[in-house]
């Protein structure tokens, strides 16, 4: 199913990107930018290592850390995926990452809980056996639509930044 897009920055990629093909390139990465407010109202981004568990996105953080602290008081979060694109020419040229940016809820689950001990598993080799047990799991639920920027377009495409964008609906649930 096509997702049409709207808005006034939809770009050419919209009329054609699905929920889907958002959904496969957030599952293919593993890295994002996740924000959040401290309770004190200042902003605060810190890089996550991720995986993709029934359409949420799971991550280990250290307890007492300002991750687990700040997300466990609001909850609320935003989050930028970075697609690499380009391959070898990546290396030798300056080509941006593509993006994909959306807002969410995070709940922080605790270092030995049984919801703790189950993503674990999830994230496998992500997560160093001796960090297991300490481990804090942050579990980010997409919420509204994704914000793309180079997702399903050419390289070439990315340099006309109207045309690179896209406003996809995130459709949670279903496909683990």
């Amino acid at each position: 199913m096509t997702i049409r897009t709207t808005g006034e920055h939809a770009g050419k990629a919209g009329a054609r990107l699905t929920s889907e093909q958002v959904w496969r390139a957030v599952t293919n990465a593993s890295f994002a930018v996740l924000s959040h407010v401290t309770p004190a109202g200042e902003p605060r981004s810190s890089g996550v290592v991720y995986k993709v568990a029934n359409r949420r996105l799971v991550a280990a953080v250290a307890p007492g850390s300002w991750k687990s602290r700040h997300i466990a008081a609001d909850g609320r979060v935003a989050v930028t995926v970075l697609v690499r694109r380009g391959g070898a020419l990546s290396l030798v040229l300056p080509i941006p990452p593509a993006t994909i940016s959306f807002h969410g809820t995070a709940t922080v689950h605790p270092a030995g809980s049984p919801e703790a001990l189950s993503l674990l598993a999830r994230l496998g080799s992500l997560v160093p056996p001796e960090r297991r047990a300490s481990a804090c799991v942050l579990e980010i639920v997409p919420l509204g639509a994704f914000r793309t920027f180079g997702i399903g377009v050419s390289l070439r495409t990315m340099l006309d930044p109207p045309a690179a964008q896209a406003r996809v609906p995130v459709i949670p649930g279903s496909p683990a």
